[in-house]
């Protein structure tokens, strides 16, 4: 059963990655086609060919590095070090500016319309929602929150004046706020209260969060090669009951413990499987005057997340606007990063898109489709940049042949084109190397508890799978 689901996950990741750029790249095709361009190859994938043929005169290919695409067409001069050789454009009959602007934009145009295809696709079949609701789980005790009143059980119900219905939307609006400093609004027995809140950036993530969090078991994701946890015995899945003889209820609360205990030898009861365990770790020492303690591994939580369907699910204008309005966001904690931290660190490439794809893909289908709703808008977006390789840089380059009514020297298109190819690899190479750090986390939303629950009658629901 396991090899036949990691045989679905890698068969379904590539086949939804492969519809996104495919679309894209056929709207480039079929524009082309239309505008009489000579087209000479459609490949999707980059580096050596896996499959090919020819048919209409076209080399159609499938590639071995799956991270994007190309239809290669030589009078749009596009670049030689992501498509090969353009060939001798000069014995080509000229292109008019017109016909590479639509050629430019028919790509992202197709994603767009894939999009809303999908959206319509899960306003039938229904969307999964996170039933996780932001209930704040230990506080301790002389921390600024509890000196502030909060505690344990508390509801957050709006950060920076929007609502939230999720930890997931807690997180998200902390991270992308451009101020570190966020009014938190607070349920309690249905009266409300208002909080001035610090939020901090964490090291592994790259992003800010709030010193609050959900009320759950920590679980070991990760133990790292001769650390104290791996000295200790402590193993992946283990399950914290007790740290030093105090109940641990959090993450936050544990990692406080770990610090508490620099050097000291401490017990540990661990739940394994149906064992509870009595473990002794010592934490390392990270701050000699502080006496700071880590023990080298990394936490997950062992709640499980429930999804309740949405059916029908949400329409797919709606669905494409809330997916515009998070780029739109995003882009946005980009541009003020100084406040809001956000760097081209927290993106991902076609690594951390691939293995996210996958981590919907073993969650529920839907998931995976609503991700690639998120894709196709992204890939348009990115795509209509005005840099030289990407579409937008052809139509900025058609817009200024236009201008000056003739056409720019094809050497310095090319050279331009190649300079911000070499540029634009690099990027992917950086933005991947992140992704790889981030690896450990993309492998614990594998091994994470879900159940997906259907709701047949209003009021009422029932679990329909879990994982």
């Amino acid at each position: 059963m396991v090899v036949l689901n990691v045989i679905y996950v890698v068969v379904a990741v590539l086949l939804l990655f492969g519809a996104a750029v495919f679309v894209h790249e056929y709207g480039h095709y079929w524009m082309a086609k239309r505008r009489g361009l000579k087209i000479e190859e459609f490949a999707i994938g980059f580096g050596p060919k896996l499959v090919s043929w020819m048919r209409d005169g076209v080399m159609w290919s499938w590639r071995w590095i799956p991270a994007g695409g190309f239809v290669k067409l030589p009078q749009m001069v596009t670049s030689d070090a992501l498509e090969g050789s353009s060939g001798d454009v000069d014995k080509l009959p000229p292109v008019s500016p017109w016909s590479k602007i639509l050629v430019a934009f028919a790509g992202p145009v197709m994603n767009v319309i894939f999009a809303f295809v999908i959206a319509g696709l899960i306003y039938f079949v229904g969307l999964p929602v996170a039933v996780n609701p932001s209930v704040i789980g230990h506080v301790e005790e002389d921390s600024e929150e509890f000196k502030l009143g909060i505690r344990e059980g508390d509801l957050i119900v709006q950060v920076g004046g929007e609502m939230v219905k999720s930890w997931q939307d807690v997180q998200l609006l902390t991270a992308l706020a451009r101020t570190n400093v966020l009014e938190v609004l607070a349920a309690r027995n249905g009266e409300r209260k208002q909080y001035q809140l610090s939020a901090k950036v964490y090291d592994l993530l790259g992003l800010k969060m709030l010193e609050l969090y959900p009320r759950d078991h920590p679980v070991v994701a990760l133990v790292q090669p001769d650390s104290p946890a791996e000295k200790s015995g402590l193993k992946e899945n283990d399950r914290f009951i007790s740290f030093g003889g105090v109940p641990v209820v959090g993450q936050q609360q544990l990692i406080d413990l770990i610090q508490k205990r620099g050097g000291e030898p401490t017990e540990v009861l661990v739940q394994r499987g149906e064992e509870t365990l009595s473990l002794s770790v010592t934490p390392a020492i990270i701050d000699s005057e502080k006496k700071t303690g880590r023990i080298g591994a990394m936490l997950t939580s062992d709640a499980t997340i429930v999804y309740r369907v949405m059916k029908p699910g949400p329409k797919p204008w709606e669905l494409v606007a809330d997916v515009w309005d998070k780029t739109v966001r995003t882009f946005s904690a980009l541009i003020h990063h100084k406040q809001t931290g956000v760097g081209a660190k927290d993106l991902s490439g076609p690594v951390g898109i691939l293995a996210m794809l996958a981590a919907w893909v073993n969650t529920d289908y839907r998931l995976a489709l609503n991700f690639l709703v998120l894709l196709n808008v992204n890939l348009a977006i990115l795509n209509l940049l005005p840099i030289p390789v990407l579409d937008g840089g052809h139509i900025l380059l058609a817009i200024v042949e236009k201008i000056r009514r003739r056409p720019i020297s094809g050497k310095l298109i090319e050279y331009t084109t190649a300079a911000f190819a070499v540029l634009l690899i690099s990027f992917m190479l950086y933005v991947t190397f992140f992704d790889l750090r981030r690896f450990s986390l993309f492998k614990a939303m594998f091994s994470k508890d879900v159940q997906i629950e259907q709701v047949d009658e209003p009021g009422k629901s029932a679990p329909a799978t879990a994982k």
